[in-house]
């Protein structure tokens, strides 16, 4: 999965040591760009954190995502886990007018000449056809 949104603040880096050796985390919240926007909170493990730390806030960002549940004694823990972050490069948008400007004018071509009869004519119909 995919999310764009950003960054709102740098979460506190957190390590340690288990049996497969050191680890590391950090939590990176960003917010969405949505109609109503929602903040949420990516988890970035190992070489995330140095990706999580190249980040400032304002900064949006897309990230590929994998969320995951799991159950501690009755409850459920969500995780939301970066596994790739980029800077969001936007589409190229055409590029607007400036204001003062005037539009670029039509060539004028001149009227064809009216039809005199058939205005003249009334037959009590006022359809053209």
């Amino acid at each position: 999965m995919e999310i764009i949104g950003k960054v709102v603040q740098l979460g506190t880096l957190t390590e340690g040591n288990s049996p497969r050796g050191p680890w590391k985390k950090q939590e990176l919240i960003i917010e969405t760009l949505e109609q109503f926007p929602k903040k949420v909170c990516l988890m970035c493990w190992g070489d995330r954190v140095n990706d999580a730390n190249s980040f400032f806030v304002g900064q949006t960002i897309k990230a590929q995502i994998r969320i995951e549940s799991r159950e501690f004694n009755g409850k459920w823990y969500t995780d939301v886990t970066a596994f790739r972050l980029d800077i969001d490069q936007p589409t190229a948008q055409p590029a607007a007018q400036p204001m003062n400007q005037t539009p670029p004018q039509m060539p004028q071509q001149p009227l064809p000449p009216m039809n005199e009869e058939y205005f003249a004519s009334d037959n009590g119909d006022d359809l053209p056809f």
